[in-house]
Formats: C-alpha cells, sequence, structure tokens
C-alpha cells in the first residue's frame, strides 16, 4: 500500500482558482479578519504532514486490532490516544468552532478539504473528531449559553468528545417510534433512561469526557417525531466550576463487531436515569438534531471521497510499477519481460474513472461548503438562498459521494488483481471501511427520497430551480469561451434532461404517491452526474487557458474522460426514472 500524501495541489487549485475562496472569505465579514490564502495554505500543509506521519501510520493496525470492550470499559488500538493527543495538541478541534468559546472561526471550504485529509489517512480515526464536531455546533446552534460556555471550550479542545445517540434497536430510520424517556426534575435537568445502539464513538479513551447528543421523548410528548427533544448527557457530570464530578448513569453496554471501521468504536449505550439538559425547545428535538445530522451528512460524503483518494493512490502507484503483458500498441518497455499494467485499455479506464469520480467529487464537496459558509456567515437574502442550496445538495453529496466512493474503491482493489484481495496490500480494508458510508447518518435510499421528496415535489422544484439557475448562469456567461466549446453544449443538454426530469416526477407525484419514491435513487444519481458535469465544466474554464503545464493538462483530460465516458450514464438514469412506479410496485409480495 503506497503512503499517503495529501493531494494539496488539487486543494489549492480548487479553493484559489477555481472556487476563488479568498474573495468569498475577504466579503463575509466573520471571516474577513480570520481566513485568507497563507493562512488556508499553511493550515492544509501542517493537516498534510500529520495525516501522512501520525493518521496513516495506524490505519491498518487499527483495523488489524479494532477496539476493545471489557466490563463496560472501550479501549482503543494502539497508537490511536497518542494520534489523537497530537491532533488536538494541533487545535484541530477548534479549526471551524465558535470564536466566543475557543473555536477558530475558520470556513467550512478550508475544513472539507481537511476533513477529506483526515478520512483518507484514516476513516476509523476521523469519526472520532468529526462526531465531536458536529455536536459543538448544534451545541452552538440550539443550546443555552449557559450550556455552550460549559461544554464547548472543552469540545473544542478534544479533551471532551461528542456523540449523537439516536438509533434505538426497533427504531432506525423512523425516529417518531424511539423509547428513551425524559422526565423533567426539580433542579431544571431531566432523568434519560433509555438505550441506543450502532453510536459511533460512544465510548473510548481518548478523551476525559464524552458529551452525548440524546433523542427522547417527555411521558407527555405529543405521538411521533412531533413529541422528540434533544438532550445533552455527560459521562461525567461537570461541575459549577467547570471541573469533572461524579460519573453520570451512562454505560456502554457492548460494541459492534463490524465488516470496516474496527478502530471505531460502535457502541450500544445505555442511559439509566442519567442527568441531562435540554437542547433547545422541548418537542423540536429533531431539528435540532438534524443541525448536527445535515453536517454529519457531508462529512460522510468526505469519508467516501477520502477513501476513493487513498485507493486510487496505491492504485496508480501499483499500476506503475506492476508488469504484465505487452501494450496493445507494442512494448512500451522493451528491455523488461513486460510492460507496466497502466499501459492496458482496462487498467486505464479504471483508474481514470477513480481520478474523475474522485476530482468531480472534491470539486462539488467544495461548492457545497461554498454555500455551507454563505448560510453560516451571510445576511438576508443571500443567507436564505444559501441555506435552500444546502438543503438541496446535502443528500446527493452524502449519497452520491459515497455510492461511487464504493466503486472507486472496488475500481482500485480490481486494479491489483489478486493482489488487491490480499489483506497487506490495503485496498479490501479501503473497501471494508467505506461500505458503512452508505449506510449510516440515514441510507443512501433515504437521502434519495429526501432529495426526490421533501427537496424537490414538496416545494415544487423551487430549491432545485436555484440550483439549474446556477448551472444555466455559467453556461450563458461561457456560451462565446472557445475553449470550451466542447463541453458547454453538452452540459446544456444534460441540465435540460435534468429539468425535464424533474419537472415529470413532480408532476407524477400528483397522482401517484409512489412516484418519487421509485424515481428517487436514480433521480439522485442523474442529478449527482450533471453536478459533477457542472464541476468538470468549470474545472475546464480555468485549466484549458494553462493547459501547457501538465498540471492543468491532465485536468483537462479528466474532463474528457468524463464527459466521453461517465457522463452518458446519465441518459439511462433518466430511462429508468422516467418507467414510473407501475412496475416496480405491480409485483405481488408473495411473489418476490
Amino acid at each position: 500500500m503506497a503512503e499517503y500524501k495529501a493531494p494539496l495541489r488539487e486543494m489549492n487549485f480548487l479553493l484559489h482558482e477555481v472556487f476563488e475562496a479568498e474573495k468569498l472569505w475577504a466579503r463575509l465579514p466573520a471571516l474577513a479578519e480570520t481566513a485568507d490564502r497563507e493562512t488556508a495554505d499553511a493550515i492544509l500543509e501542517e493537516m498534510a504532514k500529520l495525516a501522512a506521519n501520525t493518521l496513516d501510520p495506524i490505519n491498518r493496525s487499527g483495523d488489524e486490532e479494532g477496539c476493545h470492550w471489557n466490563d463496560g470499559v472501550v479501549t482503543t488500538p494502539n497508537g490511536f490516544p497518542e494520534a489523537y493527543a497530537t491532533y488536538c495538541e494541533g487545535g484541530w478541534g477548534a479549526l471551524v468552532g465558535n470564536p466566543e468559546f475557543g473555536g477558530m472561526g475558520m470556513p467550512k471550504t478550508l475544513g472539507a478539504q481537511v476533513e477529506e485529509m483526515i478520512c483518507a489517512a484514516n476513516i476509523s480515526f476521523a469519526l472520532y473528531p468529526v462526531l465531536t464536531n458536529g455536536a459543538c455546533l448544534a451545541i452552538d446552534a440550539h443550546a443555552s449559553q449557559e450550556l455552550k460556555e460549559k461544554y464547548l471550550p472543552n469540545m473544542y479542545a478534544g479533551t471532551w468528545a461528542g456523540a449523537m445517540d439516536l438509533t434505538e434497536p426497533h427504531a432506525g430510520t423512523d425516529l417518531g417510534i424511539i423509547r428513551t424517556r425524559a422526565e423533567p426534575q426539580e433542579d431544571g435537568s431531566y432523568s434519560i433512561t433509555g438505550s441506543k445502539i450502532f453510536i459511533t464513538g460512544g465510548d473510548h479513551d481518548l478523551s476525559e469526557n464524552i458529551i452525548h447528543l440524546v433523542l427522547a421523548k417527555l411521558p407527555d410528548a405529543p405521538k411521533g417525531p412531533k413529541g422528540i427533544s434533544l438532550f445533552l448527557v455527560p459521562k461525567i457530570l461537570v461541575n459549577e466550576d467547570g471541573s469533572l464530578g461524579e460519573p453520570n448513569a451512562v454505560s456502554c453496554g457492548s460494541i459492534e463487531h463490524k465488516m470496516g471501521i474496527k478502530a471505531s468504536a460502535t457502541c450500544a449505550m445505555n442511559f439509566d436515569g442519567a442527568k441531562g439538559w435540554l437542547v433547545g425547545e422541548l418537542n423540536k428535538g429533531l431539528a435540532a438534531m438534524f443541525t448536527m445530522m445535515n453536517y454529519e451528512r457531508l462529512g460522510v460524503g468526505i469519508q467516501g471521497l477520502g477513501a476513493s483518494e487513498r485507493s486510487y493512490q496505491s492504485a496508480i502507484e501499483y499500476a506503475r510499477d506492476r508488469v504484465q503483458s505487452r501494450s496493445p500498441e507494442g512494448a512500451k518497455q522493451p528491455e523488461k519481460a513486460a510492460d507496466p499494467i497502466i499501459v492496458h485499455p482496462d487498467v486505464r479506464r479504471m483508474l481514470l474513472t477513480q481520478k474523475a469520480l474522485i476530482g468531480g467529487g472534491r470539486a462539488l464537496s467544495t461548492y457545497v461548503a461554498k454555500w455551507l459558509d454563505i448560510a453560516k456567515f451571510g445576511e438576508g437574502d443571500e443567507k436564505q438562498h444559501a441555506e435552500a442550496m444546502v438543503a438541496l445538495l446535502t443528500p446527493v453529496a452524502k449519497a452520491f459521494f459515497t455510492d461511487k466512493g464504493l466503486e472507486c474503491t472496488v475500481l482500485g482493489q480490481q486494479v491489483f488483481g489478486g493482489h488487491g484481495y490480499i489483506r497487506e496490500w490495503g485496498q479490501e480494508q479501503l473497501v471494508r471501511d467505506v461500505r458503512i458510508t452508505q449506510i449510516y447518518e440515514g441510507t443512501n435510499g433515504i437521502q434519495a427520497l429526501d432529495l426526490i421528496g421533501r427537496k424537490t415535489v414538496a416545494n415544487g422544484g423551487a430549491f432545485f430551480d436555484l440550483f439549474a439557475a446556477d448551472v444555466q448562469a455559467f453556461i450563458d456567461a461561457n456560451s462565446d469561451n472557445e475553449a470550451l466549446a466542447e463541453f458547454i453544449p453538452t452540459l446544456a443538454s444534460e441540465l435540460q434532461r435534468l429539468k425535464e426530469v424533474t419537472a415529470a416526477v413532480i408532476d407524477a407525484a400528483k397522482a401517484d404517491p409512489s412516484a418519487p419514491g421509485a424515481a428517487s435513487v436514480e433521480y439522485l444519481h442523474l442529478f449527482g452526474y450533471v453536478a459533477y458535469a457542472y464541476m468538470w465544466a468549470m474545472v475546464a474554464a480555468v485549466a484549458a487557458p494553462k493547459a501547457g503545464d501538465d498540471f492543468y493538462k491532465g485536468q483537462l483530460k479528466t474532463a474528457r474522460f468524463f464527459y466521453a465516458r461517465l457522463l452518458p450514464q446519465s441518459a439511462a438514469l433518466a430511462g429508468s426514472v422516467l418507467a414510473g412506479s407501475e412496475t416496480l410496485m405491480d409485483l405481488e409480495e408473495e411473489l418476490f
């Protein structure tokens, strides 16, 4: 397995040349004083070192050893506590945090690149700080000033970690039927009783305390999702002076034995009258939790992207070194017994597919992060516009990145042939690790339903129209750009196809309640391919005039490959969507 090297050139290209992020930062007052190109570049370079020198070396050993559970105590693999301490000493947990409570206040456009490096180097490790970041975001957005002051500084510092406790044995996606109870106490706190499963980072030995955000219902709460409240429940109670007090009634009953991410503790958590505090308003906990959930969904998408990049780096190194057969165009290295396998068309197909999907995904993650920054730091109509774009694009980023993440890691494994199936080469671990990303934080099927249902059909395509207008503006601005003549007409026709399919599903949903669900997954993938086409056109607009340089030449040629070999899948996806729900719903249950 090749040693991981962060793709800093590609990241800087997207940040500074394609999206011109520093111009965005300069016009948003909250970022103007903290974020600039010099600072951003220094941060990326430092994380690249940490990822390569600290996180990557314990990736395979962490997978081999896994986490341990002994009488309620969870320990992480060798090297993880030390790596976590190094991570915290660097202040990385505070990167995008609120400066009022010790955060650095950096933009998500920068944070997304940092997250990718952590995930590429070690997904299992990444899950611990990423969950803490999401918990901090929810607390900062919804908790009382007292709770923020009491918990956020130590969480940003990494001294305390965060966890999100939603799922119960009988309630996965359908959170409205959770059974965990919250009973009000005279001191203003609540007594939390219930069990949660599949809790990432629910317990571990990395931090002094773990702050759980727990969904629960009061005894008299309305039925269904409208009766859910959110509570902050520390593993160890915190005294008035901020010091740690007695253990709370929170325990880990077991850890899961999983297909992948084995160095990440996935816990069954028990709350036995644990003391907790309300976050936000009673019976509005789901909305508060979704602040964290939506953050995590982009983060999970970036996990798929990071695993893809890690797999690609190893695959390209192997393809250059492994000799097997001769090039169909004649011997490329006649002095050797055979040519490197990178000369073969099918190997090039696999590598270029990885490269094109990774490049499109990295661009789209930066694009979504840009809208997140505007939604967080902008004002007025621009802020509302950005919030709508984030709502629309989040399920696409989560599901498309991770579906393509599995595809890319399998392709990387395939490049290795039989060696890809052997543990010591590392590719099979990436396949196992990335597989969960399609499942947690809402399965990709749920993401697809969210995109087509709540984010498109429910508002008559209003959110979609914002995205379509953004793509159309780019098309109009470059209609006479000769350097993009090979891309713009295709992008225009693909956008038109997506518009027509979107309108057809919205119309079909009026008479057929199954229409959105039947169309959902194919629609999300169609949306993803068109979004990537937009990203690659933006990349080509910058790269084409500079194609005399090898880096830009590589970007331009990869864009051509995407348009010629991958984008045509959109036609088949559109056909599946337009086929409707009839054949899907027609088969009687007993005939399956």
